[in-house]
């Protein structure tokens, strides 16, 4: 039996069920929310997790393991038959070109090229990150590869940006010390009183 010869028989809707209409329906009464307690009022909602006040399974399991979520790095990722299919021969591109036609949503995010598909065109192609296959077939049909230069915060570089920052200050307090240079002062516009 198909589901379109039930409904030929049954009806394509099923039926209203009617409550609070009296106790000869069935469903009068209290309409199936039996006694008493929030869940008999209207405006009452359960928000996902909540027991009843009885402490949650969420909160009852333990925590065990560590993840590396909230430190991985997001990319708009594409790949290569994509290109193949949306650039001509010679083309050169990057995430601003990749945006304009509608590849990826935006340029916020780095780029990634991976290599599904088969590339016949020659592109000079720009991004943050290319997986093996991708930069192969990139260089096999005589394009090249370029990658996104964009600096990468991490905790050694801005450890040495601060040092570097440091060594200026000295060097700056050391030469007025010497008299070579002169401290700013800060000065104050003078308003005129209202």
């Amino acid at each position: 039996m198909m589901i379109h010869e039930i409904t030929i028989h049954a009806g394509k809707y099923k039926t209203r069920k009617r409550i609070g209409r009296g106790e000869g329906s069935g469903h009068g009464k209290t309409a199936g929310r039996g006694h008493k307690g929030a869940a008999s009022r209207s405006g009452w909602k359960r928000r996902p997790g909540y027991e009843g006040g009885q402490m949650p399974i969420f909160r009852r399991m333990p925590k065990r393991g560590f993840t590396n979520a909230p430190f991985r790095r997001l990319f708009h990722v594409i790949n290569v038959k994509q290109l193949e299919a949306r650039f001509d021969d010679g083309a050169t591109v990057n995430r601003e070109l990749l945006a304009a036609v509608g590849l990826i949503r935006d340029t916020t995010l780095p780029l990634k090229v991976l290599g599904e598909g088969t590339l016949s065109r020659k592109l000079d192609v720009t991004a943050a990150k290319f997986s093996a296959s991708a930069r192969t077939k990139i260089e096999e049909a005589g394009g090249t590869v370029t990658i996104d230069a964009k600096k990468k915060w991490t905790r050694q570089g801005a450890a040495a940006a601060r040092a570097a920052k440091d060594v200026g200050k000295a060097a700056e307090a050391a030469e007025i010390a010497k008299g070579k240079k002169t401290k700013k002062k800060k000065t104050k516009d003078a308003t005129p009183d209202a």
